[in-house]
């Protein structure tokens, strides 16, 4: 396998950037700066424009007003000197040929790719190498063209909603395989429905809604901003004890000996929680999950 490369400190950046299909905006003025060797999820509800987000940076659509540069290159030139990947939710792997076949055709176009198999053993295609690319399932055909975003050796690799048809083992070891792959310095934007991936492996979370950035910074930054808390506990007797006037608590609520309290200032409602029913046990507090501060960020004016 190769070994990293030296950092680029010109990194990805979008300035200004609009762009609209008709009479729909899309995108209506994104900014984001992205250092080398940064992994970052990009966030959104459908329709928030992170799709054209994407495509913007990938030189598949041109802005009408802004920028976008990659690694100091406009996205068509950084993608043709083979330093950007992308997996993207759309399109299909060449029938007739091979998993180990079609690698190696990918690898052919590029100026410095990783050795196949080096790219079939981290990616867990090694197996794939001689079934018939139609013979896949979902979840196979899934890795394989993993295997052909990593397969150039890309700085940049951009991914629209990468684990979408792998069970959870298999984006567990998706995500094994991209620790490895940004310990070595690679540059990571990820887009995911699954919010529970943004939190675990990105270093930043962008939030776009109504094709802008409405919130920006790490995971737990992120999380913050919501400032709730929630506390759970187990209460015998629950069904006939009241759970009016506990402070700090904006939504109690009960499913059967389970209580449930979000609240704004935690430290009040557990006072008040072990007060009134000081036979409560297995409690449990913890923040805003990343799910609570999407929907949050993302609410429609």
């Amino acid at each position: 396998m190769s070994t990293a490369p030296a950092a680029d400190p010109a990194g990805i950046v979008l300035a200004g950037v609009t762009k609209s299909f008709g009479a729909v905006e899309a995108v209506r003025g994104i900014d984001l700066a992205i250092a080398p060797g940064e992994t970052v999820a990009l966030l959104g509800p459908n329709g928030a424009g992170k799709s054209t987000t994407i495509d913007l940076l990938l030189g598949l659509a041109r802005p009408d007003r802004g920028e976008v540069r990659v690694f100091g290159a406009p996205p068509g030139e950084a993608t043709r000197a083979g330093r950007v990947g992308a997996m993207l939710q759309t399109g299909e792997l060449i029938r007739e040929l091979n998993v180990g076949e079609l690698v190696a055709m990918m690898a052919a176009l590029y100026p410095s790719p990783m050795p196949v198999d080096d790219v079939l053993t981290l990616t867990g295609t090694t197996q794939l190498a001689d079934r018939r690319t139609q013979k896949l399932s979902g979840g196979e055909t899934q890795r394989v063209r993993f295997a052909l975003a990593l397969v150039g050796d890309p700085a940049l690799l951009v991914l629209d909603e990468p684990t979408v048809a792998l069970d959870v083992d298999g984006r567990r070891a998706f995500w094994a395989t991209m620790r490895e792959f940004t310990d070595r310095g690679k540059t990571v934007l990820f887009a995911t429905h699954y919010l529970d991936e943004a939190d675990a492996y990105a270093d930043r979370v962008v939030l776009v809604a109504r094709g802008r950035v409405v919130a920006d910074g790490p995971p737990a930054t992120i999380k913050a901003r919501v400032g709730q808390r929630t506390i759970r506990a187990v209460v015998p007797g629950l069904a006939d004890r009241s759970l009016d006037g506990l402070p700090g608590v904006v939504a109690p609520s009960r499913r059967g000996e389970e209580l449930t309290l979000v609240c704004t200032d935690s430290d009040a409602a557990l006072r008040a929680l072990l007060a009134r029913f000081p036979d409560a046990r297995d409690i449990e507090v913890r923040g805003a999950a990343l799910d609570d501060a999407f929907l949050e960020l993302t609410r429609a004016p």
